[in-house]
């Protein structure tokens, strides 16, 4: 009894293998795709595919972009889905028949007028069999298919056309997924009015293609716009014409004392002349309220190896009512409530000050009537307007070279941009007065560097002299006055002292050139170790 059961038991076992095991084959197999083409005579092309033994959600990637030359990529556009959702490129499958069309699968080659889609291809499940027939608006002149890799040479498992020449067959077995069968079908030209849809693609020699078109466009906008600039700097940046009398060499001194020319002080014959406040502006102005009596300089005893260090020290009695306003700014940003500070400690407390020394220096010059808006709006006002224009360049050569072969036209707004930012800087222009200023100004400089000093009386030498300093600081001749000066008296004598200038014990004024050389050049380097200058 037992042996029987077992018997059946093996028996219904086998049945069951042998009824489970074509459905498993079936499931291995794939699903059929029979596809019917159409190609209409305006080049639209209309597939019908009819699939069965699916399994699970069916779903589709079509290809729409292939390459076409070294310039471009060719497009196929799926329209009017039917039986099925397209998202993208990916369609879903909701019924056992989709139809779609597609343009852009028609290119003529030669003679003749090429028909070529890719029948089947980007299934989520294997193709056991596919068949394609294509008809179209005239007489087949040739036919082939491949089967595998969208490159693949290989050709179909068959591709036949009827006796009539009206229609092509293919024939494809066990399409993996992944894989795909392109079919090719050439008509008569101009059987329909089909062209192939180009992307041309980006690469930066054709977005910046140098041509007759688009050199010629790249020249005559960079003379309209840099000729543009030019004519902005001709009638903003450019200084007023003064009268030529109005140069010429100057004399300082009346009735043996000191007066320069439109009574310009140092401070702002330097935002004059180079039209930015500057270190060297200031450095010079500490030096005329030094010798103008407001404040003493007192240089500070030290060894071998110690670094120089001077004492500023205020002079109580001083009217500092009759400073300008920027001299004022400059005198409080050094003492700060102090009577007297070392040089080597303004580098710390200068900071919440030197901005409002240069803003006041800026509106003398205005104040003035030198310049008609300050030299440092102007500067940034074009040199902003020239950043702006650079970008806006950037982003248009970026937009033409991105969709155009027109790039280089974009460099043109950079060029033009950079030449006005760099140009900003020479933007601020000189009223007549000031110009006139500017005149006398280096007819004072050649003056004070001619030697010819004219006949000054001995007492007065130290004093006119000393004047001159603060100015040879502003032209670069520190060390030239600072010789004259030290000649005037003490005759190298150790007790020689100036009275704006005290050097420590056996220090005399023949050594005043060095001194002084010494003193501006620290006085600019710890001003402009000052965060707030160094831009200036």
């Amino acid at each position: 009894m037992t042996g029987i059961r077992l018997t059946l038991a093996a028996l219904a076992a086998t049945a069951l293998t042998l009824t489970a095991a074509p459905a498993a084959l079936a499931a291995e197999a794939g699903i059929t795709d029979e596809v019917t083409m159409t190609l209409g005579k305006d080049g639209t092309l209309h597939v019908v595919e009819k699939i069965t033994g699916a399994s699970g959600q069916l779903k589709r990637t079509f290809i729409t972009r292939t390459r076409y030359d070294d310039a471009n990529d060719r497009l196929y556009r799926i329209s009017n889905v039917k039986g099925g959702t397209l998202s993208g490129d990916v369609l879903t499958v909701t019924g056992e028949t989709v139809e779609y069309d597609v343009k852009g699968a028609v290119t003529t080659s030669g003679g003749v007028e090429e028909l070529r889609w890719f029948a089947v291809n980007g299934w989520n499940q294997q193709v056991a069999k596919a068949t394609v027939k294509v008809s179209g608006p005239g007489q087949v002149q040739n036919l082939s298919c491949f089967a595998g890799e969208l490159t693949s040479a290989i050709g179909c498992t068959s591709a036949s056309m009827d006796h009539s020449a009206t229609q092509a067959d293919f024939e494809q077995d066990a399409i993996p997924t992944g894989q795909a069968l392109t079919v090719v079908v050439g008509y008569p030209k101009g059987s329909s009015s089909g062209r192939p849809i180009l992307d041309k693609r980006f690469s930066l020699a054709a977005a910046f293609t140098l041509d007759t078109v688009t050199g010629g466009a790249l020249a005559g906008l960079l003379v309209l716009l840099l000729g543009g600039v030019a004519l902005i700097y001709w009638t903003r940046g450019r200084d007023a014409r003064v009268a030529g009398h109005e140069g010429g060499a100057v004399d300082p001194v009346h009735n043996g004392h000191f007066s320069p020319p439109d009574g310009v002080r140092p401070g702002q014959i330097g935002t004059l002349v180079d039209e930015q406040a500057d270190v060297v502006d200031v450095t010079a102005t500490i030096v005329d309220l030094a010798v103008r009596g407001y404040l003493r300089i007192d240089e500070q005893p030290r060894q071998a190896y110690d670094a120089p260090d001077w004492m500023l020290v205020r002079n109580p009695n001083a009217p500092v009512h009759d400073l300008l306003p920027y001299e004022k700014a400059l005198y409080d940003a050094i003492f700060d409530g102090r009577d007297a500070v070392l040089l080597s400690q303004l580098s710390g407390s200068f900071v919440s000050h030197l901005g409002k020394v240069r803003d006041a220096l800026y509106a003398d010059v205005v104040r003035q009537g030198w310049f008609a808006r300050r030299p440092d709006t102007e500067r940034t006002r074009w040199t902003t307007i020239g950043v702006v224009l650079i970008g806006v360049g950037l982003l248009a050569t970026a937009a033409l070279a991105w969709l155009t072969t027109y790039g280089l036209l974009g460099l043109a707004l950079v060029i033009a941009g950079g030449a006005l930012a760099v140009g900003g800087q020479y933007m601020p222009a000189k009223t007549a007065k000031g110009s006139a200023a500017l005149a006398h100004t280096m007819g004072f400089r050649q003056y004070l560097f001619s030697g010819e000093l004219g006949d000054v009386p001995e007492q007065h030498r130290v004093e006119l002299f000393s004047r001159y300093l603060p100015y040879a600081v502003i032209f670069d001749g520190v060390e030239h006055w600072a010789r004259v000066v030290a000649s005037v008296s003490g005759n190298g004598h150790q007790a020689d002292n100036l009275y704006w200038y005290h050097g420590p014990a056996e220090w005399d004024l023949s050594k005043f050139a060095g001194s002084m050389r010494t003193f501006t050049t620290t006085t600019s380097g710890a001003i402009s170790a000052t965060r707030q200058f160094r831009t200036l």
